[in-house]
């Protein structure tokens, strides 16, 4: 889920050449996986306005102010830190020092405008960085490693750091900052634990045969950053709102997923759009063909996708709407922040619906316009408390251009409901 260095420092000021910077990757704030604890992603493998080298301090050094629009690519802890504190880890870090370190690892990502700008509240800015922190950790350990093998032995060794922070024993910095947020906050450690499944996971299941199964995927992947988020900000956690919560972040992630369908096959060949929602003959096959040529692969499979699409977007707004209540209950100074991510991805999931849900090909985002306005009603209500408008609901076609007749048959009758850990090979067929 971009950080500007005079709204980490001044929590007052939001002037409009910060605006403008912040803006141009606020769409990624829909990636409710790992990011959304930071809480928001451009790009997690590479991409955007790189406008600066990022020099890392050392551990020690205090932290320096960084000059307006100075951000960086992002860069992968395998490539800058695993000698340092990777598995054969030989340095030792205060909570200060640990505190500096997450720090610098959210403000070297620039997409990170949520983790530590003025909508956090500024005595929780470190506790956030420290949960970004925890998530970018595991995210490139399981996404950048080069291989499910290697990915799976670095996230093994980094559940063994969780398990030293469990019983007191932390010793990675990211756990060190970590212990002392979980300690003062009174977090529980359990979601940490689902996040760590969720990308457990993804090293042994890339295909999924039921909307239970990926919905069953949200609840380790996104549903658990929710309720950090929400404790992090002190709000009550309540049953009613954290199903809330629950509803809002599974709507994010399934959200993110219909949007990344050209980009998880091109990256990582994964699909989470579930076999039980269509009967496309040779998925994955024309799929691929169509990616790779960037044309429809035969005369029909490009309508079918469309249509697909369509179906799995009206479903995700079911999950928007039963989380619409979520703003809400939480206390105005967390409203700001709050609606943006919820106002961010229920535009970004509009946006799939203006481009005809294309998504085999295209991969819509948001407008800066959009982004721009988004940001500017958000921070206008944190320094103002003007009202912040109503969130973004789905498209209303007057005539329907392409209806879907056979939408009610789907979720298919007779698949079953499956732990998302079933079928722990991914061997899934598409067909």
């Amino acid at each position: 889920m971009s950080i500007v260095h005079d709204l980490v420092e001044n929590e007052n000021l939001l002037i409009a050449a910060d605006i403008k910077q912040l803006v141009d990757d606020i769409d990624r704030h829909v990636h409710a996986c790992t990011e959304a604890a930071g809480v928001g992603e451009e790009d997690l493998h590479g991409g955007g306005d790189d406008t600066g080298e990022r020099v890392r301090p050392s551990l020690s050094a205090a932290q320096k102010p960084r000059s307006r629009g100075t951000f960086s690519a992002p860069v992968s802890v395998l490539a800058t830190d695993i000698s340092r504190f990777g598995p054969s880890q030989t340095e030792v870090v205060d909570l200060d020092a640990a505190r500096v370190y997450c720090r610098n690892l959210t403000l070297g990502r620039y997409e990170n405008f949520s983790v530590l700008s003025p909508l956090v509240p500024e005595n929780r800015r470190d506790d956030f960085a420290a949960v970004y922190a925890f998530c970018r950790w595991a995210d490139d350990l399981g996404d950048e490693a080069g291989s499910p093998e290697r990915a799976t032995e670095l996230l093994a060794w980094w559940r063994r750091e969780f398990e030293r922070l469990a019983a007191g024993e932390a010793r990675h910095p990211v756990f060190v900052a970590l212990r002392e947020t979980v300690a003062q906050r009174g977090l529980s450690l359990v979601p940490f634990g689902e996040l760590l499944s969720a990308f457990e996971l993804d090293q042994v299941k890339s295909r999924y045969a039921t909307w239970d199964e990926v919905v069953g995927y949200c609840k380790l992947s996104a549903n658990p950053v929710g309720r950090i988020v929400l404790a992090l900000l002190g709000e009550r956690c309540d049953d009613a709102q954290l199903a809330a919560s629950d509803a809002v972040c599974t709507a994010l992630q399934l959200t993110n997923h219909w949007q990344d369908i050209k980009r998880d096959w091109l990256e990582r060949r994964r699909v989470y759009i579930p076999a039980d929602m269509h009967d496309i003959a040779d998925f994955e096959a024309r799929l691929d063909r169509t990616i790779t040529q960037g044309w429809s692969s035969d005369a029909t499979f490009f309508a079918e996708s469309r249509r697909l699409v369509r179906r799995l977007v009206a479903r995700t707004w079911d999950f928007w709407e039963a989380g619409e209540s979520l703003v809400e209950s939480v206390s105005p100074r967390s409203r700001p922040l709050i609606w943006l991510f919820a106002a961010g991805g229920r535009s970004v999931l509009r946006n799939i619906e203006w481009w005809n849900c294309e998504t085999v090909l295209e991969r819509p985002k948001l407008s800066k316009p959009r982004k721009v306005w988004l940001v500017a009603r958000a921070a206008t209500n944190a320094r103002f408390g003007w009202r912040l408008p109503e969130l973004p609901g789905p498209s209303m076609w007057i005539v329907d251009p392409e209806p879907d007749a056979d939408a009610a048959n789907y979720p298919k009758r007779g698949t079953r409901d499956a732990d998302p850990a079933s079928s722990a090979d991914g061997a899934v067929t598409m067909s």
